[in-house]
């Protein structure tokens, strides 16, 4: 079954079409006034007609069927506004009956969902050669590729689902997001959140590039360790960025407010000394200066801090932008991997939708994510690290 329009400036000169190439046995899915007639143009007249199919049409190129994707989405579009039944009541010629009715809507609805499928997606042709993806799953592969995803980790996924995934699931584009969105949140490593219980220490070192809000995100932890938990603890901070004063004023500012005391440090000597000072605290969070993934020395520096003598392990963040697309991320991460990274943690979510870049990342190193910053604000605007948020940004945007 498929649908073919007619129109003509009057009714029954597009009526007189359809009776001449399909006879009085047509089926009218729907009639409509397009355009009315003036004193200066003619007026024009629209009739939709249910047809059986005959063959197979042959391809086309890209470019022509996507035109005549768009043109036939628009033409379901306006079907879906009114009851076939209602439509159907316009027209004088044989009405059908409740069985074919109930068939006509199926396969609207079945054409519909498909030409969403196809709208969803133009992919590169020379890519499609090498993986083919059945236009059911074409929606999927598109909001992945638009989301920053690696194509070389979404060509993998694609193909363990296209052969893994239920025949029975593959009808349905929502059966078929969900059977994704559940494959995808297996593959994000999440460090769920342990409050500390005394004698236990924790130290946490924040690295990174600079403007990434490290210092901001210390302060939001610190706020959320010290207030927000089931139980206030004990927060010191440590600051190792004593290059940029406008950083270490920022940082004792917020200390100040949140009553927390707070030791900057030049030199892994002081860097000790530090530790120890603050020692009866619950948590110790360690602010460090931005660096360039280049910038070795400083990189190196920042190891040497980590050799000192502890009474506790130090773990090391490393506190990414979420809008760094996923090669430069990458490569953030081979330079800074020099230090012992534990897990990252992300910035920025609030100034981009599209999480695929961290998805690669997170599939690349294995390493877990911690905590998002979704926003300025202190304390609030600052969360848990949860899967099904970093997928939202990746299968849920909306095609137009």
């Amino acid at each position: 079954m498929k649908l073919k329009t007619f129109t003509a400036p009057t009714y029954t000169e597009a009526l007189n079409k359809v009776k001449a190439e399909l006879g009085d046995e047509a089926v009218i899915v729907s009639t409509k006034e397009v355009k009315k007639k003036t004193l200066t143009s003619p007026g024009l007249y629209e009739i939709v007609v249910a047809i059986e199919e005959q063959k197979a049409p042959q391809k086309k190129p890209l470019d022509d069927v996507m035109v005549r994707i768009s043109q036939a989405a628009k033409e379901i579009n306006s079907l879906s506004q009114e009851p076939v039944k209602e439509k159907i009541k316009k027209t004088p010629l044989k009405a059908p009956d409740n069985d074919e009715i109930k068939k006509i809507k199926e396969e609207i609805s079945k054409l519909a969902d498909t030409l969403k499928f196809l709208q969803a997606t133009v992919w590169d042709m020379a890519h499609k050669d090498e993986l083919e993806i059945p236009p059911e799953f074409s929606e999927i592969y598109a909001l992945s590729r638009a989301s920053g995803m690696s194509p070389k980790h979404l060509d993998e996924i694609m193909k363990l689902t296209i052969k893994y995934m239920p025949l029975k699931m593959r009808k349905n584009r929502e059966t078929i997001k969900r059977y994704f969105h559940t494959l995808l949140k297996k593959m994000i490593p999440i460090r769920f959140e342990r409050e500390i219980k005394p004698p236990h220490k924790k130290i946490m070192m924040f690295v990174g590039p600079t403007g990434v809000g490290k210092t901001t995100t210390i302060a939001k932890l610190a706020a959320r360790y010290a207030y927000k938990l089931s139980q206030r603890h004990k927060v010191g901070i440590i600051t190792l960025d004593t290059y940029r004063i406008g950083a270490v004023e920022q940082l004792m500012t917020y200390a100040k407010m949140m009553r927390l005391p707070i030791e900057t440090v030049v030199d892994p000597n002081d860097f000790e000394e530090a530790l120890n000072t603050l020692r009866h605290n619950d948590y110790i969070l360690i602010d460090t200066v931005g660096s360039s993934q280049h910038d070795k020395e400083k990189i190196e520096r920042l190891n040497s801090f980590l050799k000192v003598n502890t009474f506790a392990e130090i773990n090391v963040s490393l506190v990414l932008s979420a809008t760094t697309k996923y090669e430069d991320l990458s490569d953030i991460y081979k330079n800074f991997s020099i230090l012992p990274i534990d897990t990252f943690v992300f910035t920025k979510l609030d100034e981009t939708k599209t999480y695929g870049n961290i998805f690669s990342l997170l599939l690349d190193t294995k390493k877990p994510i911690s905590y998002f910053s979704i926003g300025q604000e202190v304390p609030d605007d600052l969360m848990v690290a949860d899967a099904d948020y970093l997928l939202k940004g990746i299968l849920n945007k909306e095609f137009n």
